[in-house]
């Protein structure tokens, strides 16, 4: 995964409904209706999350009928968990990896 796909995934998880969003689909696809009632946010607002989440890979969009029904990508969490997993820090006397 490359710095710029890091980034626009650090992006995407910088907002708490998206996290929140993130955490519901760690158990499994959701429709989006069952995400919508879990928050206090309109529709409209729910698409804005929904698009950040899938523009960055993190979540994929499979449409049934009207519904969207949305899913981790494992494999760009597997990513963005092994560039993470990658950093450490270097102090004089020290190591905090």
């Amino acid at each position: 995964m490359d710095v710029n796909n890091v980034a626009a995934v650090c992006k995407a998880l910088g907002d708490s409904n998206r996290l929140q969003i993130i955490q519901m689909l760690s158990d499994g696809e959701k429709c989006g209706c069952k995400l919508l009632e879990a928050f206090e946010i309109t529709q409209p607002t729910l698409s804005h999350h929904m698009k950040i989440l899938c523009d960055c890979r993190l979540v994929n969009d499979r449409k049934e009928g009207k519904w969207h029904h949305y899913s981790l990508n494992c494999e760009t969490l597997r990513e963005f968990k092994k560039f993470i997993e990658g950093l450490s820090c270097v102090k004089k006397g020290s190591d905090c990896t």
